[in-house]
Order: structure tokens, then sequence, then C-alpha cells
């Protein structure tokens, strides 16, 4: 249905890949202009990082592509699960709690509406 698209990957964000997985799945087969509009009155902290990524993929579909901003589609968009930080904090009776500082990728792939 899609042609080979245009991407960009953002990798290592601070915020959990399930947190972002909510944000991602409402703007999956949006126009790519139409999902900036969405997420910037979405109060999520990933929509932030979310428009981030958009934003990059439509700056390479045009600067490296010629492509036309107004045509393209999110085609593609998922967030997977990055590296996670782990620690320890001490608790009571010698025992420890473990603390995890999850991150996470999302990759975006553009392409243009079909004719």
């Amino acid at each position: 249905m899609y042609q080979d698209g245009y991407q960009a990957v953002q990798k290592y964000v601070g915020i959990s890949a399930q947190k972002v997985r909510l944000v991602v799945d409402q703007v999956r087969g949006m126009p790519a202009q139409e999902a900036l509009e969405l997420l910037q009155f979405m109060t999520q902290g990933a929509a932030l990082s979310v428009s981030k990524a958009i934003r990059s993929a439509m700056a390479n579909a045009e600067n490296n592509f010629g492509a036309d901003p107004e045509a393209l589609v999110v085609a593609e968009i998922t967030a997977d699960e990055g590296p996670t930080r782990r620690w320890r904090r001490f608790g009571a009776r010698g025992r420890w709690k473990p603390i995890l500082r999850r991150s996470s990728h999302i990759k975006v792939v553009l392409s243009e509406r079909p004719q």
C-alpha cells in the first residue's frame, strides 16, 4: 500500500516504552501535519518526544528527497524498549529495593499518500 518511506529514529528517550505506545497508537496512519497538531494538545509527556521524531522524519523527507511535507502520512511508528538503568535503594532488615529507569526508542516511517 505504501512505498518505501522516509524515516527517523529517536533513541534513548527517557520515558518507558509502555507510556510512549499510548501516544504512538493515537497518531499511527494519520497525515503528518494533523498528527503534529494533535500531539501539540496532548497532556502526556511522551507527546513532545513523538512530535520531535515526526518533525525529524518530515525534515529528512523534505531536505534529502524533496518530498512535499503536506503529502506525508505516518505509515509506521513504533516505540521499542531501550536500555534500563538499574540501581538499588537499601531498605529495612538488610534488604534492597530495585529502582528501574526505563528508556525507549521511537521509530517513525513517513510515506506519501497513495494517489
